[in-house]
């Protein structure tokens, strides 16, 4: 019986997930001056079992932390599929240059911090992927350091992304509730002039429940897309990975399956969506939390400056972006805190965003999703840039 708390096999990680996951609910409830953290608690409760000493199986988390993520991106991107390109021309190039700068910030606080703290640029690496909670630019990062042969910065890149993205997440929502209005009733809850093609849907929940097979065959589809290598004259070429792939896809499916009648938006953003959306981040939170090992605690004692980095890193971007975004461009609340989460790729904050979010809202999925693609590239590029420039 005790293996069933104490081992690494199926049964273990299982119902190690379960409980991450139903504490961090459950925790999600509990809110301070009317905030709560929401889903992102499993997360933490993930990072508590880990840190207590509790060891699972790798390969397993791995699995199923990669799999909730792409339920997740699909989910949002048959929500916002039928409405996002009337979005991207309501503000949609506007929020893109913003997303570019905000990048552009990310990789220069990074720098800087490498030369006035006498920090190894390819370790900064790690720390500036575990702040942006960037896992494909870790990978990217990786395979550019053993492309070139750099001897043990693969660990330590580990090591600075673990460090740094429990509290990225926590920054990255705490930057979103620095910029809540006073009157957050009376903000807006949809594009002005906002309309969407809501066809019969021949796939009508009633008739058939929620339909499978068109989640995946975005999903396989996705899959593919993803790991399609873009050259870009460096010595790894970049992809969409497993999350950007089936986001694309998804996104193109919702639109185009709403616009030719195969399903309507009864379909798109139905209950069975919703429910896909919470279990895959979900799944994700508690598989990352359960993910970060042993020695997290360690870590954090040894390179506890790399928390601080990546503090910066994670929040200053935003702030300044935000900031001209809420106060130049009028940017409504809920986009603005969906782009703070596509611009870092960061699905936590998007679950955050749709709790605060009035039932129905489409906003924070809409900033979302505009921003994530072109961001999950920059983010890849800019990882191996670092890396590159270490050199």
């Amino acid at each position: 019986m005790s293996s069933l708390f104490t081992g690494a096999g199926v049964g273990p990680t299982i119902l190690y997930l379960a409980l991450s996951i139903f504490i961090g609910l459950l925790l999600g409830k509990i809110k301070i001056a009317k905030i709560s953290l929401g889903i992102t608690w499993v997360l933490f409760v993930g990072i508590a079992f880990s840190a207590c000493g509790v060891s699972l199986n790798a390969e397993m988390l791995h699995v199923i932390k990669e799999f909730g993520l792409i339920l997740f991106v699909v989910a949002v991107g048959l929500q916002v599929g039928p409405g996002f390109f009337q979005s991207f021309k309501k503000g949609g190039l506007a929020m893109n240059l913003m997303a570019l700068v905000n990048v552009a910030l990310g990789v220069l606080i990074t720098v800087i911090i490498a030369k006035v703290a006498h920090q190894d640029l390819a370790d900064m690496a790690g720390v500036y992927t575990g702040a942006i909670t960037n896992t494909p630019g870790l990978s990217a990062a990786q395979q550019a350091v053993t492309d070139i042969g750099i001897e043990g910065a693969s660990e330590r890149l580990a090591a600075g992304y673990a460090v740094a993205y429990p509290l990225a997440v926590v920054g990255m929502i705490m930057t979103c509730i620095i910029f809540r209005p006073k009157n957050l009733a009376a903000e807006p809850t949809t594009l002005s002039g906002q309309t969407l093609n809501s066809k019969p849907s021949t796939l009508n929940s009633a008739k058939h429940g929620f339909a499978l097979i068109p989640i995946f065959v975005i999903i396989a589809l996705g899959i593919i897309v993803g790991s399609i290598p873009i050259p870009v004259g460096m010595k790894a070429p970049i992809k969409l990975g497993l999350a950007g792939g089936p986001l694309v896809v998804a996104i193109l499916g919702g639109w185009l399956g709403v616009k030719r009648g195969w399903y309507g938006t009864d379909f798109t953003d139905g209950q069975g969506v919703h429910a896909l959306r919470e279990v895959g981040i979900a799944l994700f939170l508690a598989g990352v939390g359960l993910s970060a090992g042993g020695q997290f605690v360690t870590t954090v004692q040894e390179h506890y400056m790399w928390v601080v980095y990546g503090i910066i890193i994670t929040m200053v971007p935003p702030l300044l972006v935000g900031l001209f975004g809420r106060l130049v461009l009028k940017m409504n609340y809920y986009t603005l805190m969906g782009f703070i989460g596509g611009s870092h790729t960061d699905p936590p904050t998007l679950a955050f965003a749709n709790t605060v979010a009035p039932e129905g809202c489409k906003l924070p999925n809409m900033g979302y999703a505009t921003v994530y693609p072109l961001t999950m590239f920059l983010r890849i590029f800019t990882a191996q840039l670092l890396v590159l420039l270490a050199v």
